[in-house]
């Protein structure tokens, strides 16, 4: 059985990918991505890929040849962020949708699986579980569950034209990893979230709404739901989740020590909405009314019809995902890039209570390596701020990667200082003052979207990384009296020169998208 899987990179893509590497029903797989992996890590290895964008007027082609000769699709594509573009993700999750469906009709495909959602279903105001038939009409006040419901019309439109395709929706609750835990933290908590003390300590109190509750589902045991609806020739809809409920004291007890503060969820809703206007918060208020709002599902259907069982608790599967969170974990592909261990692991760390020669001025080399940490302290927000003002763009790939390099760097530095036993200045030097303006007030206005202020601002870290790659040559002269091993710098210098190449390739975008604006508003007039 040959497999097209659309949306191959993302948290239920990579399990998706891992069950059908499992299954000796499926012959060969397909991936189509907007962003291809590394085609040579778990679990990308062993597919084909293709890049196509199922938002852009020309994905039909692509799709219909990339279905051609496969017996079964799974679409899994979906756009969360960034909220406030309504259009660009309702092309991508509705009109997207519609695209994909019609072009594995048109390919001949007969069995396909799509992704649908707990929050596709009508608002509740109590606790009893609902099965499929409830109705779909989302709730109101969230773009994802709007967008979920939307889907759903296209896929009654489509199963109307199409009977003869055996079409499966599932729907789950939430869809947990650890190793989406980079990626669930940029959506929902933000990238400078202080999620990694989590794998230290856990807050006393865990603020809550009142109210909240959740089912939830490992990515493992729902991508064998998908793969089991498309062997199986499965019609229909299927709620997924564990079987246990995520409730308010649950979620307190995993997260932090048990301990809970309920809050009142009406006040919160102006508050993540400030927050997410403000740049602060990347989850919208609309999550929030989602999770009040929607129902528990009853999974009857899907454990009779599929002979479908979970493997994984809700609150293993939170668990895991803590985990995943507080560590970094991802997958290679860019959607899930992890923070990389390149400059993380022990083994490139000095240990603890390190101590450099005598001979060496310690107090010269602490400021330095300080001066450095500022350095990447302000371009760590500078081009954080850029990845999510261009989030939507082509040059996003390249900015999100130079983005966790940058961060990658700065926790590095931090941990070298922290570990070298360095001796305190007598009094504090300006470059202090320079890393605390950089800490607390990186930018006096937001960044706003232009080919030119791209311009400026990738001129401005082309010329940042510039420094810190001479930085690490330096650095790299004073391994040994560091107590590092010299190939950690090798590898930070391989990564500045690779963030050179990818800010460069970002930079010539922009310069040309900057002159063809300059060119249209310039544009001479004619004697006529």
């Amino acid at each position: 059985m040959r497999v097209a899987v659309v949306g191959a990179t993302g948290n239920a893509g990579t399990a998706v990918l891992r069950e059908l590497a499992r299954r000796e029903e499926i012959d060969s797989v397909v991936g189509i991505a907007r962003r291809l992996p590394d085609g040579d890590a778990e679990p990308f290895a062993g597919c084909e890929w293709r890049s196509l964008d199922i938002a852009g007027e020309d994905a039909a082609e692509g799709l219909e040849e990339a279905f051609r000769g496969a017996d079964a699709v799974i679409h899994l594509a979906w756009l969360i962020q960034p909220g406030s573009k309504r259009e660009l993700l309702r092309q991508v999750n509705v009109t997207g949708t519609a695209r994909v469906l019609a072009a594995a009709a048109r390919a001949g495909v007969k069995h396909i699986a799509v992704a649908s959602s707990v929050g596709a279903y009508s608002p509740v105001d109590d606790d009893r579980p609902r099965d499929e038939t409830w109705p779909t009409r989302g709730v109101p006040g969230s773009h994802y569950s709007e967008d979920k419901a939307a889907q759903e019309r296209v896929m009654d439109e489509f199963e109307a034209k199409h009977p003869g395709v055996c079409l499966a929706r599932i729907r789950p609750g939430l869809v947990f990893q650890g190793s989406a835990g980079s990626q669930i933290q940029r959506y929902f908590a933000g990238v400078l979230a202080p999620v990694q003390l989590l794998k230290h300590v856990r807050p006393p109190v865990l603020p809550l709404p009142k109210g909240v509750r959740a089912q939830a589902v490992h990515s493992d045991d729902v991508a064998r739901a998908y793969v089991e609806a498309i062997v199986r020739g499965a019609h229909g809809a299927y709620n997924v989740c564990a079987d246990d409920v995520l409730d308010a004291a649950a979620i307190a007890r995993i997260v932090g020590r048990g301990r809970l503060l309920p809050l009142p969820a009406r006040p919160l809703v102006p508050l993540i909405k400030a927050a997410n206007r403000a740049h602060l918060l990347p989850m919208d208020e609309g999550w929030l009314r989602m999770a009040l709002r929607v129902p528990l599902l009853d999974n009857s259907k899907a454990k009779r019809d599929l002979g479908w069982r979970p493997r994984t608790t809700a609150a293993q599967a939170l668990e895991e995902l803590i985990e995943g969170m507080s560590t970094g974990e991802g997958t290679a592909s860019v959607p899930m890039r992890p923070r990389r261990a390149a400059v993380a692991e022990s083994a490139l760390l000095p240990a603890e209570g390190h101590r450099i020669p005598d001979e060496i001025d310690g107090v010269l080399l602490r400021q330095y390596i300080a001066d450095h940490l500022s350095g990447a302290t302000a371009g760590l927000s500078r081009i954080s701020m850029m990845a999510s003002v261009y989030v939507d763009t082509p040059v996003f790939a390249q900015l999100s990667a130079v983005a966790e390099d940058v961060r990658q760097e700065h926790a590095f530095l931090q941990e070298l200082m922290k570990r070298q036993g360095f001796p305190r200045p007598a009094a504090a030097p300006a470059f202090w003052a320079g890393e605390r303006l950089a800490r607390l007030k990186p930018y006096s206005r937001p960044m706003k979207r232009s080919p030119s202020g791209l311009v400026l601002n990738t001129e401005l870290m082309l010329a940042a990384v510039t420094a810190k790659l001479h930085g690490w040559l330096v650095l790299r002269e004073h391994a040994t009296e560091l107590g590092v091993p010299a190939a950690a710098f090798e590898r930070l210098i391989a990564d500045a020169e690779r963030q050179l190449s990818q800010l460069g390739a970002v930079h010539e975008h922009a310069r040309e998208m900057a002159f063809r604006r300059h060119r249209e508003t310039f544009r001479p007039v004619s004697d006529s």
